[in-house]
């Protein structure tokens, strides 16, 4: 048997060298789970803390953290056997469950949680919400500990009371006993420093139906000061938010409240704890220490505390917001539409502004354009006077032999018939032949001029009811002489039924004039025995039709696409500009023209113009 000895020095040095590391690791590191307890029964008030808890924790970087929560009821329940039990379902409700910090809610709670720790929680951090600097001075020897103070005494709610009710002379003070209160049990320590020179109505504890009945009681220039009501003296409990909605139903002057979850039950404001304001600043705290700050590197802060008002309480009592204190938020104000639909406005302004700037843009571009519609019109007619003035030039020997047949006829007439009267037995039936042979050779030459000033006429665009059939006849027969100079056989094949349609006679006259006399240069180097142009008219459907078809050359594959584009011309001495005109011309009278080769040789040339019938 072999005899171990030790010295109690060399042992107290062994433990400490297994004992330290997991000291430190227990330092540095904590369970990831937060016990939070209220000692309320859970209402409006907790759940926006707990929600502002939640939405800090859940975007914790580190470790996921869990979150229990337990209300402790403790307005409703009290004495050492319900301590006793709490105590005993909570060890073991979380026996197996390890804390890493438990956040109290209240000083009840907090007292209670400080009291249970070494048995429940021995070791664990304890994060305070909502202790006043009183109740704080009186743990601030506590170890493992910190939280959000609220600082909230009895004098601010008075001091907005006088802003409030500017002549005040008058609180009533409305809430359970002070004792039982989270935040307020202080307030009847305060309220004979802090109501100074006021008369104090003290309903405090009462019941809920005597308490309704003195609110309705009160006399002007005093307000009602509430801190909460959690039972109605009669074994009915109630979340303190519904009990003030029961109060203000009966109150005849306003309600300071402290507390945000009463503001909508019908409270005016005050210095207000915004419990989700306070869960942040916990969940902040709480979470420095599962991170392995130590309470004590992690001091409490101030807050959850400010000036909030119901605008809908400060009409019906005609509180001004001047009144209020400096940087007061104001909720449930009438919104006017421009504050409630600021973005939906300024939308919907931009748009229509953009509309009417778009609508303005078109209406002034229409008129330009109309403007410029009747330039091009007027520029298009003039265009086509001139064009009309160079082919009369160029058709000047052919008008000249035209008037000259008919002069030479007369003039030869005219001499015969001197001959035949001044012979002793002048023939006066021959002289009667000679006068109707100068007539009509006069009248041959006068509808050569007719035709002429006619075609040089400077007239406005005027669509009248024509037979296409007529401006195809008058055409062929103004350029029949020119076609006998030129040696080309012009003929016309015209339909035997009417083509009526709304023209005007000159326009179209000029077009076919142009498509002719096209047709009979493009066959200069054509043989003469060869040289043919053929006029057609004919209906296609409800249009009209009239082309005009040669035997030249033809017009090269690759030039057809150009021919009705100004400036265009396969003549060495051509300006270009006759088919383009021609082109607006047609398309002016509703009509579109065409060119393609023969595959006989040679071209055609035909424009198309809606009848008269279609288009009525």
């Amino acid at each position: 048997m072999i005899k171990l000895s030790i010295s109690l020095k060399e042992l107290s040095v062994v433990l400490a060298a297994l004992l330290s590391p997991c000291s430190l690791i227990a330092q540095e590191s904590r369970v990831p789970t937060i016990l939070v307890l209220d000692q309320s029964d859970g209402g409006p008030f907790y759940y926006q803390l707990l929600a502002g808890l939640r939405g800090v924790v859940s975007n914790h970087a580190g470790e996921y953290v869990t979150i229990y929560g337990e209300n402790l009821d403790l307005s409703r329940f009290s004495g050492a056997a319900f301590e006793e039990n709490l105590k005993q379902y909570l060890k073991e409700k979380y026996r197996d469950k390890p804390i890493g910090t438990v956040v109290t809610v209240g000083a009840a709670t907090t007292d209670i949680a400080l009291k249970w720790r070494d048995e429940l929680w021995p070791g664990v951090p304890v994060v305070f919400a909502m202790l006043d600097d009183i109740d704080f001075a009186r743990l601030k020897s506590t170890s493992n500990l910190t939280g959000v103070i609220v600082k909230l005494p009895l004098m601010d709610p008075i001091n907005v009371a006088r802003a409030v009710v500017p002549a005040l002379d008058t609180i009533a003070l409305v809430g359970d006993a002070w004792k039982g209160l989270v935040v307020y049990r202080n307030w009847g320590d305060e309220v004979g420093t802090a109501a100074s020179g006021l008369k104090v109505v003290d309903l405090v504890g009462l019941k809920l139906s005597d308490v309704r009945n003195r609110v309705a009681r009160l006399p002007a220039h005093s307000v009602i000061i509430y801190s909460a009501v959690f039972s109605d003296g009669e074994g009915k409990f109630y979340l303190p938010s519904v009990a003030l909605g029961l109060i203000a139903e009966t109150a005849n002057r306003p309600i300071v409240v402290a507390a945000d979850t009463f503001l909508a039950p019908g409270g005016i404001g005050g210095y207000v704890l915004t419990p989700s304001a306070i869960g942040v600043e916990v969940a902040r705290l709480a979470l420095k220490i599962i991170d392995g700050a130590s309470p004590a590197e992690v001091p409490p802060v101030y807050g959850g505390v400010k000036p909030i008002f119901n605008w809908k309480q400060m009409q019906r009592w005609n509180v001004s917001e001047s009144r209020l204190p400096p940087g007061s938020e104001v909720y449930f104000r009438d919104m006017s539409a421009w504050e409630t639909y600021r973005r939906q406005i300024l939308l919907t302004t931009t748009v229509v502004l953009m509309q009417a700037a778009l609508i303005v843009g078109l209406l002034r571009e229409r008129r330009r354009r109309a403007f410029a519609e009747v330039q091009v019109g007027q520029r298009s007619a003039e265009l086509a006077h001139i064009n009309r003035y160079s082919m009369a030039g160029e058709l000047t020997a052919t008008i000249a032999h035209e008037i000259n047949q008919p002069l030479a006829a007369i003039l030869a007439n005219t001499e015969t018939a001197e001959v035949i009267v001044n012979s002793p037995t002048p023939d006066l039936k021959e002289v009667g032949e000679i006068l109707a042979d100068i007539r009509r050779d006069d009248q041959r030459a006068s509808d050569v001029i007719k035709r002429l000033r006619s075609l040089l006429k400077k007239s406005p665009f005027e669509l009248k009811d024509i037979d296409l059939n007529d401006v195809a006849r008058e055409t062929i027969e103004f350029l029949r002489a020119l076609a006998v100079a030129q040696q080309v056989n012009l003929t016309g094949q015209i339909s035997q039924t009417q083509l009526p349609i709304r023209g005007d006679p000159i326009q179209l006259q000029q077009v076919t004039l142009n498509l002719i006399v096209n047709a009979m240069d493009a066959m200069s180097g054509v043989q003469p025995a060869a040289r043919r142009v053929t006029v057609s008219t004919a209906s296609d459907g409800n249009t009209a039709e009239l082309s005009v078809s040669d035997a030249g050359p033809g017009i090269p594959t690759d030039k057809l696409k150009d021919v009705f584009e100004p400036f265009f011309s396969t003549k060495p001495q051509g300006m270009g500009v006759g088919l383009s005109i021609a082109r607006t011309i047609i398309e002016a009278h509703g009509g579109h023209m065409t060119a393609q080769n023969r595959a006989a040789g040679g071209a055609t040339f035909m424009f198309s113009i809606p009848l008269a019938t279609a288009t009525q």
